[in-house]
């Protein structure tokens, strides 16, 4: 989804509570990542991996000029003949330590053993983000979650766009470089998608 899309959504959006939380909920997520230099990790349930997640972080990192935003896709069921960005394991998570960030997408509840890795990430210092479409035992292992829940009338695809946008986004003062083209763009974008202004 590009950013005169999100755009749209957004203005669609508007007067609800999306566009705030998913940008709150972004921002938690970039400031976890950069100040360590990285070490995002993602990983869905075994029903569902968060591909397009993960392609739109990649993006999202390269536009922003942001690396720090590059997730590692941790996969249910790597194949060893995959390329190496596809085939991290479960295993990650175990490994994972202070300083580095897990975000858990999951649309349904979670099995026991992905929360006892998340748990156990946790413990050794991970930061824990969840994204989902119901409350349960993984937002209380969050340090932060955004829970989609079906009378919100959005999807988690639609979300999860609105959440790698907004992590992308320079909301900082006085940006240069590309963080400044990207910032006019993102304002174009808007301008472009506002509705014409009313007639005299």
């Amino acid at each position: 989804m590009d950013a005169v899309r999100v755009a749209l959504l957004r203005e669609v959006l508007a007067g609800t509570e999306w566009p705030g939380a998913t940008r709150r909920f972004a921002g938690a997520l970039r400031a976890s990542v950069v100040p360590h230099g990285g070490g995002l990790l993602l990983v869905g349930t075994r029903e569902y991996e968060p591909w397009h997640l993960a392609a739109h972080l990649v993006d999202e990192a390269a536009w922003s000029g942001t690396p720090e935003l590059t997730p590692t896709l941790v996969r249910h069921r790597p194949r060893p003949d995959a390329p190496a960005q596809l085939s991290v394991g479960l295993g990650r998570i175990e490994a994972a330590r202070r300083g580095e960030t897990l975000l858990v997408v999951a649309p349904t509840a979670p099995p026991a053993g992905l929360l006892s890795r998340v748990h156990d990430a946790r413990r050794a210092g991970a930061t824990v983000f969840a994204l989902g479409e119901r409350d349960g035992d993984l937002g209380t292992l969050a340090h932060e979650s955004l829970t989609v829940p079906d009378s919100a009338g959005l999807d988690l695809d639609t979300v999860q766009h609105l959440v790698s946008a907004a992590a992308g986004e320079n909301r900082l003062p006085a940006p240069r470089g590309r963080h400044r083209v990207r910032d006019r763009l993102s304002r174009l974008a808007d301008q472009l998608t506002a509705p014409p202004p009313a007639r005299w």
